[in-house]
């Protein structure tokens, strides 16, 4: 494991929990005090301030990268040394130059990588896309995905050299991998049209952003994000298509509620702002997050020598997405997607599909009115003219 930090914690935590099978034998960070700590608090056996000793362990297998954005790539370059697999948090580089270039050296060297893209495994994110794929909602033409929090928990977030940037590298990640995979990996991402600002913190980077990205069937996908929301960690997704929808609420709101006049007296939910009052508690982040099923995905992969779910060229779509976003930002323009190695389709059909209604027409709409009456609405197939039927009960 290497880092000691936030997201490290929830990594160990959720590969030794549900996995009884694997074991994190060895830990680094740069911070003794902070490793020591972290080492007895998840029973990891050694730990070490030197990232090679690590990586170069000869008990380890796999190395789990739970790094700041801007060490990556040097940790990516020692467990290709070592031959080692290596999974990365996301976002995988700090742009789309970097997360290319991680991306060739792991496939140079044929070693297993997987990009830990946590909130495309939650448990609701994973039916929703299983019930997509077998039809249920027809073609998806719009997928909106939000991740707002009061701001990220360590000092090297809001430095934006060393992050690569605000809230959209930090949140936007998510939702578009999210919308990504509703809307189909093998669909190619065309332009983006972004909004971001520095509204409230006191830093270089946006800390508030919505963004819109154009894909080649012509679906749209929609991220909201926010370093400065108040109320805690919402992340929400909707999904429209030609023949359904679906809403989504991960966190915040999910049918766990609770009030509390004194206080519940410890820790309620990542990034919860109060434990009084009405709070929003939740069973068990590990599961609602999806780290359980995304290293289940990842090890159960690894072990088999497949390819998992979530790849390092997942993640470097998405550092190209995001470089749009970037550029859209400064610009006021839609800026194009530059994706220097695209691996899905050349060519799409478009959403739309003409349904006929008869011979002459094509059925536009139909709806059963208050009184039980069914209209129809028609486009005539040889002129264009449109018509309605009507019929009583």
């Amino acid at each position: 494991m290497l880092g000691s930090g936030f997201i490290a914690g929830f990594y160990t935590n959720a590969l030794q929990k549900y996995r009884s099978r694997d074991e994190a034998v060895i830990a680094y960070s740069r911070n003794e005090e902070n490793l020591r700590r972290f080492c007895e608090q998840y029973n990891v056996p050694e730990y070490t301030t030197d990232m090679a000793k690590a990586v170069q362990s000869p008990e380890v297998d796999l190395v789990v990268i739970g790094l700041p954005n801007h060490l990556h790539r040097e940790a990516i370059e020692l467990c290709v040394q070592a031959g080692k697999g290596v999974l990365c948090t996301k976002p995988l580089g700090r742009n789309a130059q970097e997360a290319k270039e991680m991306l060739d050296i792991v496939e140079q060297a044929g070693i297993f990588n997987g990009y830990l893209e946590d909130l495309a495994y939650t448990p609701k994110t994973l039916k929703a896309l299983e019930s997509v794929r077998n039809g249920a909602i027809g073609k998806v033409t719009w997928a909106r995905s939000r991740e707002t929090h009061p701001g990220p928990h360590s000092d090297w977030f809001w430095n934006i050299e060393l992050a690569g940037g605000g809230a959209i590298v930090d949140l936007a990640c998510h939702c578009i991998e999210i919308a990504r995979n509703y809307i189909g990996k093998d669909v190619r991402p065309v332009e983006a049209m972004c909004w971001a600002d520095t509204l409230v913190k006191p830093i270089a980077a946006e800390d508030n952003a919505i963004g819109l990205i154009k894909y080649a069937t012509g679906a749209i996908a929609q991220f909201e994000v926010s370093w400065s929301f108040r109320g805690g960690l919402d992340l929400r997704d909707e999904v429209a298509g030609t023949d359904g929808t679906i809403w989504i609420n991960n966190f915040l709101r999910t049918g766990f509620d609770m009030f509390s006049a004194p206080g519940r007296g410890g820790y309620v939910s990542e990034k919860a702002e109060t434990e009084s009052g009405w709070i929003f508690p939740v069973g068990d982040e590990n599961i609602e997050l999806g780290y359980l099923h995304m290293f289940g995905d990842m090890i159960d992969n690894f072990e088999q020598k497949s390819p998992p779910m979530e790849s390092f060229y997942d993640g470097y779509v998405v550092n190209a997405i995001m470089d749009a976003c970037y550029r859209s930002a400064k610009t006021k323009k839609w800026e194009p997607v530059e994706l220097e190695d695209w691996r899905g389709k050349d060519q799409v059909d478009p959403i739309m599909e003409l349904h006929d209604y008869n011979d002459q027409y094509y059925l536009v709409k139909e709806e059963k009115l208050p009184d039980g009456s069914v209209k129809t609405i028609l486009k005539d197939k040889a002129t264009g003219e449109f018509k309605q039927e009507h019929v009583m009960p």
